[in-house]
Formats: C-alpha cells, structure tokens, sequence
C-alpha cells in the first residue's frame, strides 16, 4: 500500500545519486580531492538515509 511520497527520503536519495555522478565526473578530470570530496559525501548522506529510515520504521511511519 502506497502512502505518498517521503520527500525527505527522495531527497537523500537524489543528493546520494549525484554524489556518484560527482565521483564519475571527478575520474574523468582526474581529480582525486574531487572524488574523496563526493566520496564522502556519499558515505555520509546514503547513512544519514538509512539512520533516518530505521528511525521512521521504528515510529511507524513508513
């Protein structure tokens, strides 16, 4: 059963796609700082994503 859309969620999700694109793009020119940079941004959103979903599941909210 669908209850509409988490738009908190949607949006780490989005942040976390383009994280990678970021990383891809970084390969590309070469620049590591670059890619450590969206590397870790993505670590820390996609988890951040995760700790806020367990933490909704938890409340009975998803």
């Amino acid at each position: 059963m669908m209850n509409g859309i988490k738009w908190n969620l949607l949006l780490f999700a989005t942040i976390g796609a383009l994280s990678i694109v970021g990383i891809g793009i970084s390969l590309g020119e070469g620049s590591y700082i670059g890619m450590i940079a969206c590397f870790i941004i993505l670590i820390a959103v996609v988890g951040y994503g995760f700790k806020t979903k367990k933490k909704m599941r938890d409340e009975g909210k998803l």
